[in-house]
């Protein structure tokens, strides 16, 4: 009886040091991928419109045209001339120069977030990146395309920040510099995605999963937190109740339910998640992204597929090969 159990213990000795191998193998390899990475050459400015735009005199404005033709495409000289001396518009662009008397965070970031896309995607040109403001239009706060990114700064000026009074706290929390480059990566996101439907809410759960796994591959400097943007005690109510919520979700067959009120529900921004239960008032919204992210997640742990492969793989086939098991 004696040996056995000595032989189990020597087992599960055997297995903890394996484990902990297999982890510190793991970290040693994504260290030295994030290394190889950030020797990736990737030149470019922040041109500052908005600056530009409130230093401006109206002799100023043909130069101005000239240099951001695609902003002067629809009015005529006279609104613009008319928005240089706007009080609102002045109050709004020197709030903008005082939070960001400068944007050398948020280009250390950027360049964090080129170097990942040269290295996964063999084609990426390193865009012009251009900020603006755009009269805190917070649905719109940045674009991507393949050549600009246009980032509105009245939209990252502090979630309590006076201009936001009349938007939903559980909106302006996501109006902060430190979201930037998690915002500009959803962008490029959803470049990349193919997804032939979203008619069920496991279709859904993974077509946001796959938005949030693109950022853990793409800024891996952020965290958890602000990549879904959660405050991090949301992101550790999300943890520790992630069993809870999959089983609650299962057993009320939404899954593969088509019911148009379920995103709303589990998908869409809102201040809390709508079970029905006496949780929802503690828990943070979204809670269905943050769970398709989890399965997305073992999916790529059980495929070690490439993150632009993964972003036109169908939900089917990412939840059939996840065998997703939640956090207990």
């Amino acid at each position: 009886m004696l040996g056995l159990k000595m032989f189990y213990k020597m087992q599960i000795r055997f297995f903890i040091i394996l484990v902990f191998s297999v982890m510190l193998w793991s970290c040693d390899e994504a260290s030295k991928l994030e290394k190889e990475i950030a020797k990736i050459e990737t030149d470019f400015i922040i041109e500052r419109f908005d600056t530009a735009f409130f230093e401006a005199e109206p002799k100023d404005l043909q130069k101005l045209k000239s240099a951001y033709p695609f902003f002067f495409t629809s009015d005529p000289d006279s609104f613009w001339l008319e928005k240089m001396k706007d009080s609102l518009q002045i109050e709004l662009l020197s709030e903008v120069q005082t939070k960001f008397p400068n944007v050398k965070e948020t280009k250390e970031e950027l360049t964090g977030l080129f170097q990942h896309l040269k290295y996964y995607d063999k084609t990426f040109k390193t865009p012009r990146v251009i900020t603006l403001t755009n009269d805190v239009a917070y649905r719109d706060k940045t674009f991507v395309n393949d050549s600009i990114v246009l980032i509105a700064l009245d939209n990252y000026l502090g979630a309590s920040h006076e201009f936001y009074q009349n938007i939903p706290m559980y909106i302006a929390a996501n109006m902060k510099k430190d979201q930037i480059v998690s915002d500009v990566a959803n962008g490029y996101a959803l470049k990349y995605m193919f997804q032939s439907k979203r008619s069920t809410l496991l279709d859904e759960m993974i077509y946001f999963g796959k938005l949030l796994y693109f950022k853990d591959v793409c800024i891996p400097f952020k965290s958890d937190a602000e990549k879904i943007g959660y405050s991090e005690e949301q992101l550790q109510w999300a943890e520790a109740n992630e069993s809870q919520i999959w089983s609650y979700f299962v057993e009320k067959e939404f899954l593969y339910s088509t019911n148009s009120k379920l995103p709303s529900r589990f998908i869409g921004d809102a201040p809390f998640t709508k079970f029905g239960l006496e949780l929802d008032n503690d828990s943070p919204g979204r809670l269905g992204q943050y769970l398709g992210w989890q399965i997305v997640k073992a999916y790529a742990e059980k495929t070690e597929v490439d993150v632009l492969q993964l972003m036109q793989t169908e939900p089917e086939e990412i939840f059939r090969k996840a065998k997703f098991k939640p956090k207990k």
